[in-house]
């Protein structure tokens, strides 16, 4: 009887676990890309930005955020003042000055740069290539972010040809994310 409760037990504890987010490393989502081509979304932190442990919190928790990003992104977890090498389009980028003894603020990493990353956190977009689609600087809630994930899933971002165009697309942008 007591193995029947303890799996029935471990049985509705599995099943009630929260569904998250398939996070990968920028070299596994490029090495995924390369058999199954997808976008990538990525989400650049660092470890002492208040807003990333938010994004982390409130908004990458959403069902309607996990269930989109899996399904139509390979998402990445890139900590931008870390010491992943990252093997990026022929260019291996590191951080050689990153120091594992500091506390909070470290150097930035040598993709960021090269990203344009100049806040944090950073969502950032890649087409099915690994070209840059963009950097969206700072914290969103599940439904800004909505807008920004259906634009680069569904390439609407390819009829943004001005500042009104996306203005327009973000007045008339119907989310339904809860």
């Amino acid at each position: 009887m007591i193995r029947v409760i303890t799996i029935f037990l471990l049985f509705i504890g599995i099943n009630s676990q929260a569904q998250e987010i398939n996070w990968m490393s920028m070299n596994e989502a490029l090495e995924a890309q390369e058999k199954e081509p997808k976008k990538i979304f990525m989400d650049a932190y660092t470890v002492w930005c208040g807003p990333c442990k938010m994004l982390d919190k409130n908004t990458f928790t959403n069902d309607d955020v996990i269930e989109f990003v899996n399904e139509n992104y390979y998402p990445v977890k890139f900590n931008a003042e870390g010491p992943e090498e990252i093997d990026f389009k022929g260019q291996v980028f590191k951080n050689p000055q990153y120091d594992p003894e500091k506390k909070g603020r470290n150097s930035s990493h040598q993709l960021a740069r090269a990203l344009k990353i100049t806040g944090y956190p950073s969502l950032v977009f890649f087409d099915e290539e690994a070209k840059l689609l963009a950097p969206i600087p700072g914290y969103r809630t599940p439904q800004q972010l909505e807008l920004y994930l259906k634009l680069f899933a569904k390439d609407e971002y390819k009829k943004m040809t001005s500042k009104e165009a996306f203005a327009e697309y973000q007045e008339n942008f119907e989310g339904s994310f809860k």
